[in-house]
């Protein structure tokens, strides 16, 4: 996947303008998820062959995948209860923090991600799966 991998600019120097820059738009990536998914349809128009996923799947899927991404900038959280919401904003709200920060271009914890990477895998993946929730809604 082009998208997801990692380029030798990931590793590139960040001022913090740019970081703030970066970290508002991937609230914003957020922001236009969270809309469209609770605008869709519980049930998404299937694939030619009768794939694909319901819009509540595609939302657990798009929460879990960013549980995952968000250890990978040392964020570790364990929910506690059946309603995610409250881990969600919580995992955002570090995740923002931790990527509006100015970094030099190294990755935020061992085997981790770099700052520029970790934006761009986040927002890649959420649009991706807004754009699918919007497309299966018609």
């Amino acid at each position: 996947m082009l998208w997801t991998r990692r380029r030798r600019a990931d590793f590139d120097k960040i001022t913090t303008p740019t970081a703030r820059r970066h970290a508002a738009l991937l609230q914003a990536s957020w922001a236009i998820f969270d809309e469209i998914a609770a605008d869709a349809p519980a049930v998404l128009r299937k694939g030619p062959r009768g794939g694909g996923r319901d819009r509540d799947k595609v939302v657990e899927h798009v929460v879990a995948a960013e549980a995952s991404y968000a250890r990978k900038i040392g964020i570790r959280d364990h929910p506690k209860s059946s309603d995610l919401s409250p881990e969600v904003a919580s995992r955002r709200e570090q995740a923002v923090e931790l990527l509006s920060a100015p970094s030099d271009g190294s990755p935020l914890i061992e085997n981790g991600w770099s700052t520029r990477y970790a934006v761009r895998r986040f927002a890649w993946h959420v649009l991706d799966h807004a754009w699918e929730i919007e497309d299966k809604s018609q």
